[in-house]
């Protein structure tokens, strides 16, 4: 679809294990745990579908008859908009491997981000291209999400303009940008290694991020010059965006809200 960006949904077991999410509702993948009624990956992905701005829809999960066994998104594949890619043993390499041969720009969330709407996703967009970005990360405020709901998240990035949430949504611009994403594909799990974080983001940028020394766009700034490409953070206005399900307390949040969202759609 011309003029639109890709979407990726990372949506497989996180080092192959099932998530305890998983586990207490029976079944095979978190991403299949219902929230408010349905499954989050089937939230998530009518998200995508409903915005004018997504074409493609990718979802990289190691078992892709996942997909198989929801009616709810059955249509979609039908008509080749929807695409299940083999995910691989970690992030980066799944992120890659769905990505190739994709249509850029590149948007890429998580399937348990099952609060994203299409105006949130406009808003992500609009800000990256606002910024000349050729990397974006969505965040949002605390205020914003405490306003959504006052038991949204508990640990958020301080900084000296404001406190940050991060969104689990990214945006690429082309392969250039995707290419950076190599820097944290040697040995697995990145995160577990924290000598290939600071060789990747540089120590003092990292010690300055870690205890928000300078504001939100210094420190990205900063990491732009370290990757030599613009990375750009973009704020999004819809605190509840940077609620994902992560455990039981996620969980219950995000029903809440989305069955009130429902509520409002049914009295409308």
């Amino acid at each position: 679809m011309p003029g639109t960006a890709t979407a990726l949904v990372l949506a497989g077991k996180r080092d192959g294990a099932t998530d305890p999410l998983a586990l207490a509702a029976d079944v095979t993948h978190k991403c299949l745990v219902p929230v408010a009624g349905q499954p989050m990956l089937v939230h998530v992905i009518e998200a995508l579908a409903a915005s004018p701005r997504i074409g493609e829809i990718r979802v990289a999960i190691e078992d892709v008859a996942v997909l198989d066994a929801l009616p709810q998104l059955r249509g979609l594949r039908n008509t080749g908009r929807l695409v299940a890619i083999p995910a691989r043993p970690n992030l980066v390499d799944s992120v890659l491997a769905a990505a190739d041969g994709a249509r850029f720009p590149l948007l890429i969330t998580t399937a348990d981000n099952v609060l994203l709407t299409p105006d949130a996703l406009a808003e992500m967009l609009d800000g990256c291209a606002a910024q000349g970005a050729n990397a974006g990360v969505a965040f949002t405020r605390r205020a914003s999400v405490l306003a959504a709901h006052p038991q949204g998240q508990r640990k958020f990035y301080r900084f000296a303009d404001d406190e940050f949430s991060n969104c689990n949504t990214y945006w690429l611009k082309d392969a250039k940008a995707l290419a950076a994403a190599e820097t944290f594909r040697s040995g697995g799990q990145f995160v577990k290694h924290p000598m290939r974080i600071i060789g990747a983001f540089g120590l003092i940028n990292l010690i300055r991020f870690r205890f928000g020394i300078g504001t939100l766009g210094q420190a990205f700034a900063r990491f732009s010059r370290r990757f030599r490409m613009v990375i750009a953070p973009v704020i999004l206005s819809d605190g509840a965006v940077a609620i994902d399900v992560d455990n039981a307390r996620s969980h219950g949040v995000a029903s809440e809200l989305l069955e009130r969202r429902l509520a409002r759609v049914e009295a409308a």
